[in-house]
């Protein structure tokens, strides 16, 4: 009787052996954390309505699901909710996520919940702009200030070295529009003959503001014959271009005055096909959410990260724009 005992608690034991395996293997037979349960990485943009964040949205989506994690993605509705995008890292660092992959609103704003995001043990990886602190695992995105030195030298090159230029700011606080701006000043200041005639005025978080700060940039810098007193215009980013392009079709100036800008979608990439737009700096968002949710799962495995990635930025023209390096920037993949 007693060997028949103990046969029958090996067996036992053997099934509760078997039955905790199981619970720890998860739906695919692996484990991607120490506790058996499927690593969740918030993923929060700067706004979730322009076509860049959809972008980014797709490559985050892609490397999760190549790496067997959940992302959450959430953000602000408007890209100069500060508030609500400081909310949104807290309650995540609430929540427990194993990482967060954030594009800040704001360099300062942010530097709390950051902080406080990875002094409770929630790596982070920021993408798209910086932060003023060092606390993150790595920053991936575009080098903005060589992507507003490409903007600058493809103004003198259309220019011919000669002209007044209006530069239409996006908002305060945004490093990546800030050192857009600054590449493109620094930029034209090697151009004797280029004059910057209006570099102070910003166009906001929407297609709706900068457009009437467009509207009342051509007001106060238009001659006596409907023409502009300047020669080009520059703005660095989707909804400031966009929102300057409207504002010159209404005035009837599209493709009268030379105009470079930054990011894409469908109305500029028209408007690039038809001389009303000369020229966009595009950034490869797709990949930046990629390399994003990417560093921050070999951060977490305890691989080595670079402190920055470069996701690069290209010149797209009338000229360059059907090749197919440049299709697949102008036209990244979304959601």
């Amino acid at each position: 009787m007693r060997v028949h005992y103990l046969a029958m608690a090996a067996i036992v034991a053997g099934l509760i052996i078997g039955c905790g395996g199981d619970k720890t293997s998860g739906e695919s037979g692996t484990s991607n954390s120490a506790e058996g349960k499927k690593l969740k990485f918030a993923v929060i943009p700067k706004g979730t309505t322009h076509e860049f964040w959809k972008s980014i949205h797709a490559g985050a989506e892609d490397a999760a699901t190549e790496l067997g994690v959940e992302i959450a993605w959430k953000g602000p509705l408007k890209e100069d909710d500060r508030e609500a995008q400081q909310t949104v890292v807290e309650n995540f660092v609430q929540e427990g996520v194993s990482g967060i992959v954030l594009a800040p609103l704001d360099d300062k704003a942010l530097v709390k919940p950051v902080e406080e995001a990875v002094s409770s043990n929630i790596p982070v990886v920021i993408i798209d702009s910086d932060l003023q602190t060092d606390k993150y695992a790595s920053f991936v995105a575009t080098d903005n200030y060589k992507g507003g030195q490409i903007a600058g030298e493809e103004v003198i090159k259309l220019l011919g070295g000669k002209g007044d230029v209006i530069m239409m700011r996006y908002q305060e606080g945004s490093a990546s529009t800030m050192n857009r701006e600054k590449g493109f000043v620094d930029a034209i200041k090697k151009a004797p003959g280029i004059k910057l005639i209006s570099d102070n005025q910003y166009g906001g978080a929407t297609t709706e503001t900068a457009q009437k700060t467009g509207e009342n940039l051509i007001a106060a810098y238009k001659n006596a014959d409907g023409s502009l007193k300047a020669q080009a215009i520059y703005c660095p980013n989707e909804s400031t271009t966009f929102g300057m392009l409207r504002a010159l079709q209404d005035n009837k100036l599209a493709g009268k005055v030379k105009f470079v800008g930054f990011d894409s979608s469908a109305k500029l990439i028209e408007a690039l096909g038809k001389g009303e737009i000369n020229g966009l700096v595009v950034q490869n968002p797709y990949k930046m959410g990629y390399e994003g949710v990417k560093t921050l799962y070999n951060s977490i495995k305890g691989e080595k990260v670079e402190k920055k990635v470069d996701t690069g930025a290209t010149l797209a023209t009338k000229e360059n724009m059907e090749t197919e390096e440049i299709k697949k920037l102008l036209n990244p993949k979304k959601i």
